[in-house]
């Protein structure tokens, strides 16, 4: 009886030893050699996972360099610092990088905007901005509820006074922010002396004055006055073209509602 089962068993221990080596075998005939550069761009990367650069995470874009020949300028939290690593790296020039941050396009605050009802439930911009486009009387403005400031892997946005403000001393320009926010008010730009136009209304100029202080009101005394052809108002509010601007503060003395900022140094 004993013997019976003798041969099934060797059978069997036979076929998974042969099993191994075959698998064996092919694991190293088919294996893919992994480059070790991948892991050094990626740790030349500061990890944000921000998807800034197009790919979906700091270790994809890591394999997008090495393995197809990706720019190695693209990620804008690393700036420059990140770019020179990975061209040392790569053996390549790494380029010029141009350092971004992010502008809240809205100045109102819970003493100028006026709040047309109170919202009962979660309080999240992103449903505030369902229940009849917000409980301020502009629907453009910022909602306050802070789901930039979630989202912000730098830690650099705070809610004040119903307003979300950016610590530009932080901020790596990464738009995680500006993608989050329903309004739209939050603008990645250059870091650089620049104009920026603190309101992102489209209504018309008395629309605006009755439901906030401080908002574009779209009177073009602005754009009359800028001789570099930097700010122009469209669809009701002022828009600033901050390649050409010069930072020379003109249009924000002319403002009269005094929603134009000027930013003279790079941050």
């Amino acid at each position: 009886m004993f013997e019976a089962y003798i041969l099934p068993v060797l059978i069997f221990a036979g076929m998974g030893i042969l099993a191994g080596v075959l698998l064996t075998a092919a694991s190293k005939i088919f294996a893919v050699k992994s480059d070790p550069r991948v892991d050094e761009v990626n740790e030349a990367l500061p990890q944000v996972n921000c998807g800034a650069c197009g790919y979906s995470g700091c270790s994809d874009y890591a394999k997008a360099i090495v393995l197809k020949g990706e720019k190695a300028n693209l990620c804008k939290p690393g700036g420059a610092k990140s770019a020179e690593k990975i061209g040392e790296i790569m053996g390549v020039s790494a380029g010029e990088t141009e350092k971004q941050i992010a502008v809240v396009r809205c100045s109102a605050d819970c003493q100028s905007k006026q709040r047309s009802f109170d919202f009962d439930g979660e309080l999240t911009c992103v449903n505030a901005k369902r229940f009849y486009g917000g409980m301020w009387g502009c629907k453009f403005s910022c909602l306050g509820q802070g789901d930039c400031a979630k989202v912000c892997p730098a830690d650099a946005i705070v809610i004040r006074d119903d307003l979300a403000r950016i610590d530009r001393s932080k901020c790596i320009g990464c738009g995680m922010c500006a993608e989050t926010c329903p309004n739209d008010v939050i603008e990645i730009r250059k870091m650089a002396p620049t104009a920026d136009v603190l309101c992102s209304s489209k209504d018309m100029g008395k629309a605006v004055k009755a439901v906030c202080g401080k908002g574009c009101i779209g009177c073009k005394l602005c754009e009359k006055q800028c001789e570099f052809d930097a700010i122009h108002v469209s669809e009701n509010i002022a828009r600033v073209d901050h390649e050409k601007c010069t930072a020379c503060g003109k249009c924000a003395e002319k403002c009269p509602v005094k929603v134009i900022t000027i930013s003279k140094i790079d941050n």
